[in-house]
């Protein structure tokens, strides 16, 4: 598409478009959003982009493969299982750490979350490995 409207739209759309994927990534565990519609978000991002452009500029700003993407993504879930087996629980229970803070308060990290990354990662890679792959056909 060559219309100067429609990329003029999507080179200030794209940064706000991924803040607010990362936003329903980490709202997701007391609200509905999540890993999974975090991933559609930035995925749809990156593919407006490709609409507008090209693939091969979606790419370049990508920087990694979507398939190694969709990789680290599978192996972050992954990982996520294995600390509650230090902990002698079953895999994949949730297992969460306070963090003392600088102000004197802790932030919980869990296990949990770490899978909803892990998730974001995959969903987009994935997305984005099909997106790209239509785009790119003749």
């Amino acid at each position: 598409m060559t219309s100067i409207i429609f990329r003029t739209a999507t080179r200030y759309m794209f940064p706000p478009m991924l803040v607010f994927s990362v936003y329903i990534l980490l709202r997701g565990h007391h609200y509905p959003g999540g890993g999974f519609v975090g991933g559609l978000f930035a995925g749809s991002a990156f593919s407006l982009y490709a609409l507008a452009f090209t693939v091969a500029d979606a790419r370049h700003i990508l920087r990694i493969d979507p398939r190694d993407v969709s990789a680290i993504g599978l192996a972050i879930a992954l990982l996520s299982g294995v600390p509650p087996l230090f902990a002698r629980h079953a895999f994949l229970t949730g297992t969460w750490w306070a963090l003392p803070l600088p102000s004197g308060a802790t932030l919980d990290i869990g296990t949990p979350l770490i899978f909803d990354i892990g998730v974001y990662f995959v969903v987009f890679g994935v997305l984005l490995t099909f997106v790209f792959s239509l785009g790119e056909e003749e």
